[in-house]
């Protein structure tokens, strides 16, 4: 089996393939920590959870966006399944498109990994929506290259940032709200940070298509958060939020 990891700011997430199928996946906290030995014990008991025991990992893959935890999955890789982790960033060969960034090292892996797998999966020209710790937006031109993007606060991260420094206000869940105006402070939290949100999105991906002139393109939703704003969005078509590991897959094991 292929062990796709994505190592976030906020989650880990972790994904074992069978061929290009996806047979599991689960997310686990960025804590910081962790010891090499917990990563271990953890994966090797989800492997049997979703594949059986008689299934064994053959090669492993990772993006990172967080260093320090980068280097404990690869020596968890190195001692609990004997192999030496490939660990994606900007100049991974044989990636299949090519990186328009001034300095290509400021891309994030997981970026890559998106922007691969919705190249491979979904065609191109397109706009990938990371909804995370922050809200990324990367393009695919009509080469299929990556031509760059935007990175913009993520929506849980500014509603928390808000909570802490407005002392009369209180965390409420993330949610679609029942009315647009709310009628109590709970509600009316809940509809600015909901469809605040919303409006940004939209904005900016129809300011990047008119900017490219790319009207016709497909606009993929993924990352923790992207499920709970398709119902609402008008730009967004799928929500993949696998993405990033099928990326690694196709990067590494394809």
């Amino acid at each position: 089996m292929f062990l796709a990891i994505d190592i976030g700011n906020t989650t880990i997430m972790i994904g074992f393939f069978e061929g290009d199928k996806l047979k599991g996946s689960f997310r686990v906290a960025s804590s910081h920590a962790v010891t090499a030995d917990e990563c271990g014990i953890l994966v090797q008991q989800l492997l049997r959870f979703h594949a059986g025991k008689d299934k064994t990992v053959r090669m492993v893959g990772i993006c990172s966006v967080v260093p320090t935890l980068t280097q404990i999955y690869v020596s968890m890789a190195e001692k609990y399944f004997k192999l030496t982790p490939d660990v994606l960033n900007y100049a991974t060969p044989n990636i299949g498109l090519e990186i328009l960034y001034e300095d290509a090292r400021q891309v994030g892996p997981d970026r890559i990994a998106n922007a691969v797998a919705a190249r491979t999966l979904y065609g191109y020209p397109a706009i990938i929506v990371d909804l995370g710790t922050a809200t990324t937006y990367d393009i695919l031109d009509t080469d299929g290259n990556y031509a760059g993007g935007m990175i913009a606060p993520g929506v849980w991260t500014s509603a928390s940032n808000l909570f802490k420094k407005a002392s009369r206000l209180f965390p409420v869940k993330l949610e679609k709200p029942e009315n647009f105006i709310g009628r109590n402070t709970a509600d009316s939290l809940k509809s600015g940070i909901y469809y605040g949100f919303i409006g940004q999105m939209e904005y900016l991906v129809d300011k990047i298509k008119k900017e490219l002139n790319i009207a016709d393109c497909r606009v993929i939703a993924t990352g923790g958060y992207s499920d709970i704003f398709m119902e609402e969005s008008k730009q967004i078509e799928t929500v993949d939020t696998e993405l990033t590991l099928k990326g690694l897959r196709i990067i590494f094991d394809s």
